[in-house]
């Protein structure tokens, strides 16, 4: 799948992403259940993939 994104909306989706990653660390920091604590972690890692994946797009676009 390929998607196109202009600058202005990649940087969009990158600040929701962020933003929801850092919401789900918190939660996992205070979350007890277990079973909840590791659909957030899994949750977590898909977030942070698909940051670095999506940052990597930004410097890749921004070299000459």
């Amino acid at each position: 799948m390929e998607l196109t994104l202009s600058d202005e909306e990649l940087e969009f989706l990158l600040n929701i992403l962020e933003q929801r990653h850092q919401e789900v660390l918190e939660e996992i920091t205070h979350t007890d259940r277990r079973e909840f604590k590791e659909a957030l972690r899994r949750n977590e890692k898909v977030l942070e993939s698909l940051v670095c994946r999506l940052r990597g797009m930004a410097v890749q676009e921004s070299k000459p």
